[in-house]
């Protein structure tokens, strides 16, 4: 009987340890990706002065990164219009690359406060969370935020008021359709992203288009005929350019430390045209 007894005991106390560990195991916390944690060293590192802004809209408030250059001259602004993944910490890091070389940079997180619960992107429980966010958006309140993103930074009196637009993916067909919304835009910068259909809307641009697209993205790549016929058409100004052996987001996959040779050297030379353009 006493035999029994002891094995029963010491069952329960392997039983009791077990279920310990695989609680313990559970309440471990989620350890960032090593593209994740680069993107962090990243902006923890940098030498500019970075700050969120808040901008009431509609009874909301919209929060925005800002970053400034480092020079002595007036900076020429820049919007910033993150990809369906929402403002991370990747889009954070363009930003302030984007300010490395100059630029007054102003990068709105456009779900902010648009979930119950959920200030930023960074709130979000997964990218499936942002993404669904995202496209949950109205178009007219998309616009709405990215007028008070201009507005606020074509005003700040560290820039010269002359603002360009550069988007990627969702993004990128933001830029695209603000262009037709803003036309004292100096230039819209759209990465993989898609164009209005409508002539109506393209013939409202005043400013020149620049495209960027990775050769392996056919999705975005079938509409950039139809568009560059039409934009030719309406006498407007689009010129783009294919990467070859680039996927969709080169722009983001290329930047990490273990991206692929094709998606690494689209980046640096989408970077240099951009930048070319910019001026």
């Amino acid at each position: 009987m006493k035999k029994i007894s002891l094995s029963i005991g010491v069952f329960l106390m392997i039983l009791f340890a077990a279920c310990k560990d695989q609680k313990e195991s559970k309440e471990e916390p989620v350890r960032a990706s090593s593209e994740e944690s680069q993107d962090i060293t990243e902006l923890s590192d940098s030498p500019r002065h970075h700050e969120w802004i808040d901008l009431e809209q509609d009874g909301r408030t919209l929060k925005a990164f800002v970053v400034y250059p480092e020079k002595k001259e007036k900076a020429k602004p820049v919007l910033v219009i993150h990809e369906n993944r929402g403002l991370n910490d990747w889009a954070r890091v363009f930003a302030d690359k984007l300010a490395e070389k100059g630029y007054l940079v102003i990068a709105p997180d456009l779900i902010s406060n648009t979930v119950p619960g959920k200030e930023l992107t960074s709130d979000m429980d997964s990218p499936d969370e942002a993404r669904t966010a995202i496209y949950r958006l109205d178009p007219e309140q998309v616009t709405k935020d990215l007028d008070a993103c201009y507005d606020y930074i074509r005003k700040d009196p560290a820039g010269t008021g002359e603002v360009a637009v550069v988007g990627f993916c969702w993004g990128g067909s933001q830029t695209f359709r603000y262009a037709t919304h803003n036309p004292e835009i100096t230039s819209a910068h759209v990465f993989y992203g898609t164009a209005p259909e409508a002539d109506s809307l393209l013939a409202k641009i005043e400013t020149p288009v620049y495209g960027y697209y990775g050769g392996n993205d056919n999705r975005v790549n079938s509409t950039l005929e139809r568009t560059k016929a039409q934009m030719d058409s309406l006498g407007k100004a689009f010129e783009y350019e294919i990467y070859e052996s680039a996927g969709h987001a080169f722009m983001r996959s290329g930047h990490e430390a273990n991206g692929e040779p094709g998606n690494k050297k689209a980046h640096d030379q989408a970077w240099d045209r951009m930048l070319k353009f910019l001026k």
